[in-house]
């Protein structure tokens, strides 16, 4: 699952991959379901792993299929909002980068396959 975090500006945070699969590319921060979780729990778990932000999450925006090393992934991307607004994102985890971005930010970075398709088609990037 995945998370799709805006700060006050409307902007999207990305994490820059650190590992397999997609390493170098940057996505919404997120990750695998362990075992007894829900995907909501899961969401605010990755991005406080990835990210140091807290977050509350909301609708389910879509879900997506990620194809990585041998298996194709179904990854549900949610909205999220973080709390307090404002924080600032620090890599952590398996992320090497974090950046907000709008959409010319986003054309502008090497993305995992589908990240700009989907977040154009969920229509959650300012311009």
């Amino acid at each position: 699952m995945g998370a799709v975090v805006h700060d006050p500006q409307g902007r999207v945070l990305l994490v820059q991959r650190g590992h397999a699969p997609s390493r170098g590319l940057w996505s919404v921060p997120g990750g695998r379901v362990e075992p007894g979780e829900t995907e909501e729990a899961a969401v605010v778990r990755e991005v406080a792993e990835e990210t140091g932000l807290h977050v509350v999450v909301g609708v389910l925006l879509g879900r997506v299929r990620v194809p990585g090393d041998g298996v194709v992934f179904t990854v549900a991307d949610f909205a999220c909002s973080p709390i307090p607004p404002g924080q600032t994102p620090v890599a952590g985890d398996d992320a090497a980068d974090v950046a907000w971005v709008d959409a010319a930010g986003l054309a502008a970075l090497p993305c995992t396959p589908g990240l700009a398709a989907a977040l154009t088609e969920w229509d959650v990037l300012p311009p």
